[in-house]
């Protein structure tokens, strides 16, 4: 069972996600009402995934991401939210979040999120991805990205990063190209190295900021 934190900052939505991943099978190994709990609770009990709420008091879940980050805590982050305001959704991909999801999602579609992020892939709620890709090819470039020169990818690195882009975890990467895991490991870390980029949410960013992606 895939271990996971839950941080929202009200109890009912906490409890509800709890007894829904119950039944997925998934182990919800502690709870959190906002950021400076949660990096209490992850502490203690190390999860594999972490469900992460952005509107909270005091310290709200953007804060949490740039914390994680700045204390070198590399554990998958879910963004579960109401809220699909494309300026937060960059906010927090751009903090390291690695998927985006808003709470009215199946059982079976957070099920597969966590699981997909656990596996080390991404995920972004299919109905604010066109929204994201506007913003991010007229928004700000991502961060690093003016200042990094950009390597080309060759054609099967730009198969893996499609891949990656779609939320595919290097498994399911490999499964889908006929290649050994290992194999798409150095691939996935050539992309990173080529983009400059320090994590896969950033590479797909920044891949389609300069318009590799489409």
């Amino acid at each position: 069972m895939i271990r996971v934190v839950v941080v929202d900052d009200q109890t009912l939505v906490r409890h509800g996600i709890r007894t829904l991943l119950d039944i997925a099978d998934v182990d919800v190994v502690g709870e959190a009402d906002d950021g400076r709990s949660a990096l209490e609770v992850i502490a203690a009990t190390t999860p594999e995934v972490i469900l992460l709420d952005l509107r909270m008091p005091r310290f709200d879940g953007i804060w949490t991401l740039r914390e994680l980050a700045e204390r070198g805590i590399e554990i998958p982050v879910l963004v579960l939210t109401t809220f699909d305001d494309d300026s937060l959704v960059l906010d927090a991909l751009r903090a390291g979040a690695r998927g985006y999801l808003l709470k009215d999602v199946t059982v079976e579609q957070l099920t597969r999120a966590v699981h997909t992020l656990a596996d080390g892939g991404t995920l972004i709620a299919p109905s604010i991805t066109d929204r994201m890709l506007r913003a991010i090819r007229s928004g700000p470039t991502p961060d690093g990205a003016g200042t990094h020169q950009i390597q080309e990818l060759t054609e099967r690195e730009r198969e893996v990063l499609r891949l990656m882009a779609e939320g595919y975890s290097n498994r399911e990467i490999a499964e889908a190209l006929f290649l050994a895991e290992g194999t798409v490991k150095n691939h996935v870390s050539t992309i990173l190295v080529k983009l400059g980029a320090r994590d896969r949410t950033n590479a797909v960013l920044r891949a389609l900021h300069q318009g590799i992606l489409r």
